[in-house]
């Protein structure tokens, strides 16, 4: 074959990828998540909004999640061909040829980076920039493959939105930013690891060393159960340190102790459990929870603001 002819082939297998498939190569689940704990950290940072300011963030923003998630999905289509819960994603199902989804990522990579430097302030296009990098370079080529704690350490990148957003609104990074970053970094470990209880199948034939495969699966169970009380009790510190309100303090310690209770479901689960409803229905509470700490904290800081101008006015 020659080099002309493989040009034909290739460029007949690109014009067969859709939108859809671009748009699946950017994870927009995970998207949609970093764009919406982003728009907390925006709120909830003590300043008046600019709204050309605030659309230009989110925008650079969720281009900037997505660049890492095809830059993800070009590194690892060799692990993502073997596991059955990526098998179909547009690289390794050829969908989409693996040189167009690095120059997809690194083009968006720059592109977010830039907008959000040049049009906001280079604090936030600098956090911008350290977290592609880290999801795409620290985490994805190098701990994922390479140790247990690769969702631990890695779970740092998909922490970082808030604190983007908080940057983008004040130019500055505040102890309530990190706290909101602190939320997101202990919840990951017992979401991906409730995951990795009933996909361990997966990530051992793909050769990933996930926490069950490694430290075996009572040995994960225990580290979910202590993610998930340090989780519970880092939730209501925005209340305790005088951030939030009594009201968003409840609904923090509610949920939070509902899921120091799934948890314990899944620490007390047998050992020769191989349905594991219980580390699906912790992965599956995971995911509200994660979303409704956020949704509380963004409503009690619209409201305060709505307080305060009424006082004002």
């Amino acid at each position: 074959m020659t080099l002309l002819d493989k040009t034909a082939i290739d460029d007949a297998r690109l014009s067969e990828a859709t939108a859809g498939d671009y748009m699946e190569l950017l994870k927009p689940r995970v998207m949609s998540l970093v764009i919406f704990t982003a728009f907390v950290g925006m709120v909830a940072a003590p300043v008046a909004l600019n709204p050309m300011i605030a659309l230009i963030s989110i925008i650079s923003i969720a281009i900037g999640a997505g660049a890492s998630g095809a830059l993800n999905m070009w590194y690892d289509a060799d692990v993502d061909a073997v596991m059955s819960r990526t098998a179909t994603r547009p690289v390794p199902s050829g969908r989409i040829l693996p040189d167009q989804a690095l120059a997809f990522g690194l083009v968006l990579s720059v592109l977010s980076v830039m907008t959000l430097g040049v049009f906001v302030n280079w604090l936030a296009g600098g956090l911008l920039a350290f977290t592609i990098f880290f999801y795409a370079v620290i985490y994805t080529m190098w701990l994922k493959r390479w140790t247990p704690q690769n969702i631990v350490i890695g779970g740092a990148a998909g922490s970082f939105p808030p604190m983007i957003g908080w940057a983008a609104a004040t130019g500055s990074i505040s102890l309530e930013s990190v706290i909101l970053f602190l939320i997101i970094f202990l919840w990951t470990p017992p979401h991906f690891w409730a995951l990795a209880l009933f996909k361990t199948g997966d990530y051992a034939r793909a050769g990933i060393p996930m926490m069950p495969n490694v430290a075996g699966e009572a040995s994960t169970r225990r580290q979910i159960f202590g993610y998930s009380l340090a989780l519970a009790a880092v939730g209501v510190l925005p209340w305790a340190l005088g951030y939030a309100s009594a009201v968003y303090g409840v609904a923090a310690a509610a949920l939070g102790l509902g899921f120091i209770w799934y948890a314990w479901q899944v620490l007390r689960m047998p050992a020769d459990d191989r349905v594991m409803r219980p580390a699906k229905a912790l992965f599956g509470y995971s995911l509200l929870y994660l979303f409704a700490i956020f949704a509380v904290y963004l409503v009690d800081a619209v409201v305060e603001r709505a307080f305060l101008l009424g006082a004002m006015a």
